[in-house]
């Protein structure tokens, strides 16, 4: 079998327009839908926050923690995602629902406030090491946030 010379160029005239061709295809509209645009920053890494919110935590300090971690993401390069936020009353279904989103979105870091957050699950078991060996995120510690 003799293979043939290809040659390239415009394409015949018979394919534009047709179902080949794209230049006379009409796009639908839009329907009031528009672009998004959320304020995330997909280009930077994703970082996931964890807080154990105790039982004399007020809103207003819960509020100071976020913020506090939000500010660290932001200087430190990351994409401030979900703060999961456990209440100790629930605990540990935050957790597991961060551990999901960690597994899920392929989450590299997550950042406590302190490593009571996570030690408080569990006072007889390294929850952080347990939860880094599992899920291969990375926990940081932020308890040096001014």
């Amino acid at each position: 079998m003799k293979m043939q010379p290809t040659r390239e160029g415009a394409a015949p005239p018979r394919m534009v327009g047709t179902s080949l061709g794209t230049d006379r295809r009409q796009v639908p509209p839009m329907d009031g839908r528009r672009a998004v645009n959320d304020g995330i920053d997909y280009t930077r890494p994703l970082l996931i926050g964890y807080i154990l919110k105790h039982l004399l935590m007020t809103d207003g300090e819960l509020a100071g923690i976020e913020d506090k971690l939000e500010e660290f993401a932001k200087v430190e390069g990351y994409t401030m995602g979900t703060i999961f936020k456990e209440d100790s009353s629930t605990a540990p279904a935050a957790f597991r629902a961060m551990i999901d989103h960690v597994i899920h979105y392929e989450v590299t870091t997550v950042i406590i406030p302190s490593r009571l957050h996570l030690g408080a699950l569990d006072v007889n078991h390294d929850v952080q090491k347990t939860f880094e060996r599992a899920t291969g995120a990375r926990v940081i510690v932020a308890s040096n946030i001014p």
